[in-house]
């Protein structure tokens, strides 16, 4: 297991980054960014203030801080990367994957629900006018979401290659999970990386081949004991979150379906919530749930260490 933990966390991490096209941007309009940008303001902001009562009475409290930003930025890949970075120990990994399970497996469950219990409210629509009509959602491409695909052995071989070498490379040269995510988006750039097919796939194989193994250093005892602190945690920031995401999104008005791919990128991840789009029937907004996704990923290292450090530095941990 410790293995696994050494050699596939920052690869996977790197691999599923080579899908962070920087031209994607231009699909991007003034609303989806203010719902990305609100999302990920949300989750550090409760993060840190419900982290000065929470970090103090949570062993490695204000490292948990930053898992859970990274988990609510990218989804349980960043939550991985950002322990990894901070040096975390297995057993405090293990209750905060386990503890961000419990919390987050309802919620996403509710997410996916969403679209369709949002639609047919006429409460919500009163109270939330802005929606896309039903021709500006059916302004899409048909093809199938996560489809089968076509991978020859050289695209396995090369994202392999990537991934494990910059992976190694940054570990060599900076003992830091910074570099690993900045090298790998500057990669992602390159014409014949972005040629590559598989990365998600293969990157988040190769993460959950990590994650399975968590789920055997779980005592349920020490479970229900020392990590019912990091639950309450979890829930609490979640729907602090969501709430002031929701008021500011009200705010600004922005149209509810960005809101919940917002939500649902960040928690999740990109290709998570460009399902979203396709089951609610979103055609042309299955790209941009992605765009929106992957960015979320990619931010998650950073502002998820940075909520740690902070919270370690006001609480003297």
């Amino acid at each position: 297991y410790s293995a696994l933990s050494t050699y596939c966390v920052t690869p996977a991490i790197s691999i599923c980054l080579l899908s962070m096209n920087m031209r994607e941007l231009k699909k991007l309009n003034r609303e989806p960014v203010i719902a990305l940008v609100s999302a990920i303001f949300s989750v550090c902001f409760i993060a840190i203030i419900l982290g000065l009562f929470f970090a103090p009475r949570i062993t490695e409290g204000w490292k948990c801080a930053g898992m859970f930003v990274g988990t609510s930025t990218g989804g349980t890949p960043n939550l991985t990367a950002i322990a990894t970075g901070l040096d975390c120990s297995r057993e405090t990994l293990a209750a905060a994957n386990a503890a961000d399970y419990v919390v987050s497996t309802p919620l996403m469950v509710f997410l996916f629900a969403a679209p369709a219990i949002l639609k047919a409210s006429k409460r919500w629509n009163k109270l939330w006018p802005y929606q896309f009509t039903k021709e500006e959602l059916d302004d899409g491409e048909d093809e199938p979401l996560m489809s089968d695909k076509r991978w020859s052995i050289r695209d396995i071989a090369w994202l392999l290659t990537i991934g494990f070498g910059v992976s190694f490379v940054c570990t060599v040269i900076a003992q830091s999970i910074f570099p690993d995510t900045t090298v790998s988006i500057g990669l992602a750039q390159l014409k014949p990386v972005q040629k590559l097919r598989g990365n998600l796939d293969l990157g988040l194989f190769i993460s959950l081949t990590f994650l399975a193994t968590i789920g055997f250093a779980v005592d349920l005892q020490q479970f229900i004991g020392s990590a019912l602190m990091m639950t309450l945690y979890v829930l609490f920031m979640l729907v602090g979150c969501i709430v002031l995401h929701l008021i500011i999104c009200r705010i600004f008005k922005i149209k509810y379906e960005y809101v919940i791919l917002s939500m649902v990128g960040c928690i999740v991840d990109g290709p998570t919530s460009s399902l979203t789009a396709a089951g609610a029937d979103w055609k042309s907004l299955i790209n941009v749930g992605l765009i929106m996704g992957v960015i979320a990923g990619a931010c998650g290292n950073y502002v998820g260490i940075f909520v740690s450090y902070v919270i370690k530095g006001i609480c003297g941990l």
